[in-house]
């Protein structure tokens, strides 16, 4: 693991690019690490550093019956051990500030997630444990928005903070992305990631179902990679119509590979 987090995004050479990706929710160890696996391997043959991904809960599902998650203290168990195994960074998100130091001793990256993103008092909490912390840009905020959010990790003494770009709402049932965020967020003076899956998003449906559109994950991580992004995140599923959350919009394990491998020769030629 880099010691210095910045190196995640930017090398010595200024070639590295951070990939986060992993399965929308925590399902199990089996899945955990075998999307893990695979991702690290190709990531390490293209250069990429990369941290693995899952939420161990899901708190913001449209619906209370929803699969939220397997138990909080099971799937802290699953992170731990996929990080221990493989000797990679995890990133998960929390929701409340009395999560926050429990999943602090887990992993090395909390995330802020969207619908929480103006939130002082959990922002600040992840921020006081000396963690990274990955701010998801709210749907509803603009790039400018999103600093003010860093700001307040900031004042807290940890400076070790990236954004993440993953649509605005376009009305009610759709996202649309505005790839001016990127360089925007980036003025700030902190890395900013390209958030492809999320992106394609048709959040709140009419069913109680978050919709979406995997065939543009592709085009917005490469679309983001162009705009000036530190890297991509996605998630990744080896059956991704079997997941219990956001089965519409990750990729395959297989996808996932061939698209890093696009992304690979996009940093080489920007």
């Amino acid at each position: 693991m880099v010691a210095d987090w910045r190196q995640w995004f930017v090398g010595a050479e200024g070639r590295i690019a951070c990939i986060v990706a992993g399965p929308c929710v925590v399902e199990n160890y089996d899945i955990s690490a075998r999307v893990a696996q695979t991702l690290l391997q190709a990531c390490q043959e293209l250069g990429f550093f990369y941290i693995f991904k899952a939420s161990y809960r899901k708190a913001n599902r449209t619906r209370a019956e929803a699969f939220q998650g397997i138990g909080d203290e099971e799937a802290l168990r699953v992170l731990e051990r996929v990080k221990e195994a493989l000797g990679l960074p995890v990133l998960t998100d929390v929701h409340e500030t009395i999560e926050v130091p429990a999943v602090a001793q887990v992993v090395d990256v909390l995330q802020i997630p969207a619908f929480l993103a103006r939130q002082t008092a959990l922002l600040q909490a992840a921020g006081a444990t000396g963690k990274v912390v990955n701010i998801k840009k709210g749907q509803f905020m603009s790039a400018q928005a999103a600093l003010f959010a860093a700001e307040k990790v900031a004042l807290v003494g940890n400076r070790k903070v990236f954004l993440t770009e993953r649509g605005t709402f376009f009305g009610y049932e759709d996202l649309v992305v505005d790839f001016r965020n990127i360089p925007r967020m980036r003025e700030g003076g902190y890395p900013v990631l390209m958030d492809a899956t999320h992106a394609v998003q048709r959040p709140n449906t009419g069913a109680g179902v978050t919709l979406g559109e995997r065939a543009f994950v592709g085009l917005y991580a490469r679309l983001g990679v162009v705009a000036g992004a530190d890297g991509v995140f996605m998630e990744v599923h080896p059956q991704p119509e079997a997941s219990p959350s956001d089965a519409a919009t990750m990729l395959s394990i297989e996808a996932a590979v061939t698209l890093l491998r696009a992304l690979r020769r996009l940093y080489e030629a920007r």
